[in-house]
This record gives structure tokens, sequence and C-alpha cells, in this order.
């Protein structure tokens, strides 16, 4: 190794430089992405320049995401190229980067001067406190801005439609998010960011606002949630716990207006973040309109799964007790024993922490931005806990619960608000084997009355026309302009 420089012509990138016969292939490897190098050399010398972006998915180029990778040199060792020189921390336009080693972090464009407690607290008081009247313009955010996803995305689609002339911002961790077609990426904590938070007269959001978010007078916040609750939440989790209640209700309390899915959800929420007195609009959930008709062809294509293969989705939900998705799985194993392809979906709170699994007829799509779309291409689901049960029975495609801790997260870690081994409209398992043999061999009849039960108890708004509905009601009370 002869030299290593972060360069922008063309492109964030990082150029290697060395002697030599040039090497097979150079590339950085994250947990969830990757880029390959282009190599050039003639014998004598060798140089890489490996761009710092990716695409997935079929999509376009974007930046890589924030978070740490490894140079890796096919050889390095045994053709005696030594680490790299260290870089700096260097602004990229579109992102950070700085080199240790055989290190590579990557982080997102916000200039050092506001990534700390006192520019953030700068950027607060001038874009929080001082900023007058409002734009016509909606505020986005789903899931922290790891995503553009989720009951905001299917809005901001609806809104984009019959509102065009309404600015969408959408709340991102970093550039390699990618946002709907006419938004505007606003990456948190820049100060592009806070004006814009600032400056929307509408906030629509999945999960809780953060950085001291203030709701200004006249200001409206729709509080989507991201699922019909099984497990038990915010005030109603176990064990007294006075910090958790206080911020519990110090963010309910940021909210105008709460979205539930049907109203078994709506009583729920409603207890559980003590939003007793404000409107809770049962209306069906927007994210899930695609599922009562939508096309799957090009998520199945953008995936790389082959017509007439079936698909088996595993989206196991969270746990508290550990950050990365549950190994109750062997996803290679289980694609072979049940001749499918199986698409592994850790949750958004596994994102960061874990790492993509692979093998043979395995697709890690922990990282695909939008879930409806994997629950239209899926010809079966397997969860546990999670959420995603109530917005698949919508297709009315079979459902797998494989629940090998029930006792312990039900008893210790969360605990439930009805008893899924009664309920489930699918069978309910503990072990892979058990798995197995229930998808090889299935009893079609054995859950049709529990499945048509549990439809007209969760799905009966979700007709299609969710998002229609929910626009229809922020138009009509004036909380966006038509344009």
């Amino acid at each position: 190794m002869t030299d290593a420089r972060f360069t922008i012509d063309g492109g964030a990138a990082l150029e290697l430089s060395g002697s030599g016969e040039r090497p097979a292939s150079v590339e950085i490897v994250g947990p969830r992405a990757r880029a390959k190098g282009v190599l050039t050399g003639r014998g004598k010398t060798w140089r890489a320049v490996v761009p710092l972006r990716a695409a997935r998915w079929g999509g376009s180029d974007l930046p890589l995401p924030s978070g740490y990778y490894e140079v890796r040199i096919t050889d390095a060792e045994a053709r005696g190229i030594r680490s790299p020189e260290a870089l700096p921390l260097t602004q990229l336009g579109t992102l950070r980067a700085e080199l240790d080693g055989w290190t590579l972090v990557i982080g997102p464009p916000v200039d050092p001067a506001y990534d700390s407690g006192e520019g953030q607290d700068a950027l607060e008081r001038r874009y929080a406190a001082r900023l007058a009247g409002f734009e016509n313009a909606v505020f986005f955010e789903s899931f922290y801005g790891r995503n553009a996803s989720c009951n905001p995305l299917a809005i901001d689609r609806e809104l984009s439609q019959r509102a065009p002339g309404v600015t969408r911002y959408w709340s991102v961790v970093d550039l390699s998010v990618a946002v709907p077609d006419g938004a505007v990426a606003v990456v948190e904590g820049s100060p592009e960011w806070w004006r814009a938070r600032g400056a929307a007269r509408l906030l629509v959001v999945n999960d809780w606002l953060r950085r001291r978010f203030v709701r200004r007078r006249g200001q409206v916040v729709l509080q989507t949630w991201h699922g019909t609750p099984l497990k038990r939440l915010a005030l109603h989790r176990p064990g007294f716990d006075p910090r958790r209640i206080a911020a519990v209700i110090r963010e309910s309390r940021r909210w105008n207006i709460l979205l539930a899915q049907n109203p078994y959800a709506a009583t729920i929420l409603g207890k559980a973040y003590a939003f007793l007195t404000r409107p809770i609009w049962v209306e069906g959930y927007p994210r899930n309109d695609v599922l009562t008709g939508g096309d799957g062809s090009a998520t199945r294509e953008a995936l790389g799964i082959r017509p007439g293969e079936r698909v088996l989705l595993y989206a196991p939900t969270w746990r508290d007790d550990r950050d990365q998705i549950v190994d109750f799985v062997d996803p290679v194993r289980l694609a072979a024993a049940t001749d499918s392809v199986v698409l592994v979906r850790g949750h958004s709170r596994t994102l960061l922490p874990g790492r993509d699994a692979e093998g043979p007829r395995v697709i890690d799509v922990t990282g695909y931005p939008d879930t409806s779309q994997l629950l239209l291409v899926a010809d079966a689901l397997i969860t546990d806990y999670s959420s995603v049960m109530f917005d698949f029975s919508v297709t009315g495609k079979p459902m797998y619960f494989l629940v090998p801790d029930m006792d312990h997260f039900s008893g210790e870690l969360r605990g439930f608000y009805f008893d899924l081994a009664v309920h489930a409209p699918g069978p309910v398992v503990r072990s892979e084997e058990e798995l197995v043999r229930a998808i090889t061999a299935p009893d079609p009849d054995a859950y049709v009355t529990k499945y048509t039960a549990w439809r007209a108890k969760f799905n009966a708004r979700d007709d299609g026309h969710a998002a229609e509905r929910v626009v229809t009601r922020l138009l009509d009370q004036g909380f966006v302009d038509v344009g």
C-alpha cells in the first residue's frame, strides 16, 4: 500500500494505491451494505477506487449507510500489503468518512460544528423558538428516520396526488435512506432538519418524537403508530418505573391525533399512552392498502426471486433482552426443508446492531425499506409476537407462529393483551422441526374459523382506502392546503 485518500471526483470514494500486481478485488464490507472497487494497473502498480455508495433492491445508487466497514483486499496479508495510513474525518458532500487501518467509518453529512450538544442547542434556539408562521408543508418520519416506510409513506403517496403543492419533508438518519419522489430529505440534526420540523404545519410520524420536540402553537402531530399491539407497551409494560411513566405521558402530549388500525387497537393505545381525551381515528392502516390488490411482481424481481418459487417471510419481533434478531430459525435449513425462498426480516430495532443473514435461497430483507411490499410477495408468514400478524392477515394467506420463548416473553419480558395460543389464526409451534412439519403438511381447514374471526376483529377497515380516508380528514380539517 503506497497511498490512501478520499476523493469526490465522480462522487465520494476511497482511493487506494499500491505497488506490484493488482489484487483480484478490493471492497468495503459492512453489516448491511458493501461496495466493490474498480481496479486498474499493469503489473508494477495498482489503483482501486471504491465508491462510497451502493444500490440495493433494484434502486439507484445511494450513499452507504452510516456505520463501520471493513476494507478487504484479496490476499493482502500474503502479498505483504499493510493497512493504509489513517485518514481523518472528512466531509464528502453526501456523507462523512474516516479511515483507521482496515476500518472505514461512515457518518451522516452533518457539519461537525453542529454534531454536539452545544451545536444542537444552538439550532434548537434558532429554528424552534424563533420561527414565525408555518409552511404549507408536512414533516414525515418513520422509525426514527431509518427508512421512509409504513403509514407515513402511504399517506405521503396519497397526499402527493391530491395536494401536489404541499412540500413534503422526510426525516432521515443519513442520505442512504431513499425518500419518495418529489420529497425533500432532511438529515436528522442538520440545520435543514431543525428548520423543517419547526416550519411544517403538520407532522406525520409512526414512533416517538425525539430531540426535545416541543409542538408549536398551531402545529399538528398525527401519530400513526406502527402496529396493532399484542405485547404490552408504554404504561402497560410490567414493573413500576416512574421515569418511564413520565416519559410516556410527556410523549403522548406532543400528539394531536392518534391513528388506529381497528377499535381494539384504539382502546389499547388510548389507555397505554393516556391518550383518552383527544381524537383517535379508526381508519385501518394506510400501509396495508397495497395488500388488497397490489402487484408484487416488481418486488419479486428486485429481490431476485424466480417466478413460481414459494416465498416464506420470517419476521420476528425484537426482544428487550437482546440487540439482534432471535436465532430460533436456521434460514438455510428452513429453505431446504420447505423448498422455499426464505426472506429474513429483522425488526427495525435490530437493523443497526445486526448483520445480514446469508446462504442458498436466503435473502435478508431487514434493510428493505417497505415491509408492506414484502408481505405482498410472501406466500406465508412466520412470526412470533410481531404486529405484522395483524397486517398480513389482510391477505388471507397462511401464518405460522414460532414461539419457543413464549413463557419467558409473556411472563418476564412484556406480557400479552390476549392469549395468542388460543386465538392465533395459524399453527403455534415451539421448534423449527414443528414449524417445518406444519408448513410441509398443512391442514387447510384447521384454522378457517379462527382466521375469519381474526380478520373481522382486526382488519374490518383494511379495505384498500385507508390512506384516502386519512388524507381526506387532513384536508377537510385544514391541516394542509391543496396548493
